[in-house]
C-alpha cells in the first residue's frame, strides 16, 4: 500500500476533511478523526530529517488505518512546512491549530523553534501536547512537551563515558550558539567530570546555518584528542567535511540530530571513518526487537516511500505508536485533555522490546542510547 503524499496544499487537505464530515452530517463523524499536526523543515537545511520523521508517523497511521483505526477513529497527519525558521513554526502552528483543531502535535524540530514555541504559550492556551521533537539543546522538563526519545544530556554523557573507557580525555565541543548553548556546555563539563575528562576547547556555530570556519579554526589550533558535535545534521556534515579537509584528526563524535544518513549523501567514506554517532532509537537495519520487526515489515509492503528509511523515520514512527496508544486508552472520545492524562500514566509502554515512559514531571519518554560507528567502507557497524 503506498504512502499518500504528505506535501498536498495545506487548505486542499483541510477541504477533503470538511467534505468527509458534511457527508456523515453528523458531530460523531468529525469525532472519529484523529487529526495530528506537524509543522517541521520540508525544505531547507534540515528537510530531510523533517520529511523522514513524516513518513515514519504516516507508517503507522496509514497500517492502523487499514485495520479499522483504534476505537473506530481514523488518523490524519497534516504537516507545514516551517523551512526551520522559527518564526514560522509559531505563525503555522497557529494557522494549523485554528484551522484544522488537531488533537495532538508532533514531529517538531530545532531548538530555538521549540523554545520560541513554548514562550508563545500556544500549546498551554490551546492545551495541547507535541509528542516527539528533535533538538541540538536541552530542553527543560515543560508542560505539553514530550519527547520519545533520551534527553540531549544522555546522549552526551554516553559519548564521553565511550571516549573515557578508551583512554581519550581531552575533548573539544561543537555546538549550537544560542540561550540554550548555556545548558549544553553544562552538562558536557559535568559528564566530563564524572569521567575524569576535561572540555578544553569550545567552538559554536550560528543557528540554522552552517556557518563553521571559525570553529573548525579553533579546533584545528587547541588539538583535543576528540570532539562532541551537538549540531544540526547539515552543520555537522559541514564541520566535519572542513574539519577534515583542514588536516584535524581528533575522534568526531556526534549526537543522533546529527542523522547518519544525511551525513553519507555528503560526505565520503573517508571523511566519515571512525565517526561514531549516539542513536535514540533502536536500529532501523536489523531486526533485534518486535518492534523494528513490525516496522521493517510496513516497510516491505509500502512501495515508493516518500525518503529512505532512517533512523528519523524510526523515531517518527516510535512518536506514531505512542499517540495512537494516548488515543487508544482513552476509548471513544479522544480529546486534549484525555490525551495529557493517557500520556501522564503511561509508564513502562512496551512497544516490542523499547519503552516509553512519562508521568507528571517526566516527560522524556526513554533512557535508550547506543553508539554507531562509521566503518572505513562507509558502513554502520553498533
Amino acid at each position: 500500500m503506498r504512502i499518500p503524499r504528505l506535501e498536498w496544499p495545506f487548505a486542499t487537505i483541510l477541504m477533503a476533511l470538511a467534505v468527509c464530515g458534511s457527508m456523515a452530517g453528523s458531530n460523531s463523524a468529525l469525532a472519529a478523526q484523529v487529526i495530528v499536526g506537524q509543522v517541521g523543515p520540508m525544505s531547507g537545511l534540515e528537510a530531510s530529517q523533517g520529511r523522514a520523521y513524516a513518513a515514519g508517523m504516516q507508517l503507522h497511521f496509514t497500517a492502523l488505518n487499514k485495520a479499522g483505526g483504534i476505537n473506530g477513529h481514523m488518523f490524519t497527519l497534516l504537516r507545514k512546512d516551517d523551512g526551520g525558521r522559527p518564526e514560522d513554526t509559531v505563525a503555522m502552528t497557529r494557522q494549523i491549530i485554528t484551522e484544522a483543531k488537531p488533537l495532538v502535535l508532533a514531529g517538531y524540530f530545532g531548538g530555538k523553534n521549540i523554545a520560541e514555541l513554548v514562550s508563545s504559550a500556544i500549546l498551554a492556551k490551546e492545551e495541547i501536547a507535541l509528542v516527539g521533537y528533535r533538538s541540538s539543546e536541552i530542553q527543560p522538563e515543560t508542560p505539553y512537551l514530550y519527547n520519545v526519545r533520551a534527553s540531549l544530556r544522555e546522549e552526551i554523557a554516553k559519548l564521553i563515558e565511550h571516549l573515557t573507557t578508551i583512554g581519550i580525555t581531552r575533548l573539544g565541543l561543537f555546538y549550537e550558539a544560542g540561550p540554550g548553548s548555556t545548558a549544553v556546555i553544562a552538562a558536557a563539563e559535568g559528564a566530563a567530570r564524572k569521567a575524569n575528562a576535561t572540555i578544553g576547547a569550545r567552538a559554536s556555530y550560528a543557528a540554522n546555518t552552517t556557518s563553521v570556519t571559525n570553529a573548525v579554526n579553533a579546533f584545528i589550533g587547541s588539538q583535543p584528542q576528540a570532539i562532541i558535535i551537538t549540531s544540526t545534521g547539515a552543520a555537522a556534515a559541514a564541520f566535519i567535511e572542513t574539519y577534515r579537509a583542514s588536516g584535524g584528526a581528533a575522534q568526531l563524535l556526534a549526537h543522533s540530530g546529527t542523522d547518519i544518513e544525511q551525513l553519507s549523501k555528503r560526505l565520503s567514506p573517508q571523511q566519515m571513518q571512525g565517526v561514531a554517532i549516539a542513536q535514540v532509537t533502536p536500529s532501523p537495519y536489523k531486526i533485534s526487537n518486535r518492534l523494528v520487526k513490525e516496522f521493517t515489515d510496513i516497510v516491505a509492503q509500502t512501495p515508493n516511500l516518500e525518503v529512505p528509511v532512517s533512523y528519523v523515520m524510526m523515531e517518527g514512527y516510535i512518536a506514531a505508536r505512542v499517540i495512537a496508544e494516548a488515543v487508544r486508552r482513552q476509548g471513544g472520545r479522544p480529546s486534549r485533555e484525555g490525551t495529557i492524562q493517557a500520556l501522564d500514566s503511561m509508564s513502562s509502554f512496551d512497544l516490542g522490546g523499547h519503552l516509553i515512559s512519562f508521568k507528571p514531571g517526566q516527560r522524556s519518554g526513554s533512557n535508550f542510547v547506543e553508539l554507531s560507528i562509521v566503518t572505513g567502507a562507509g558502513r554502520i557497524r553498533q
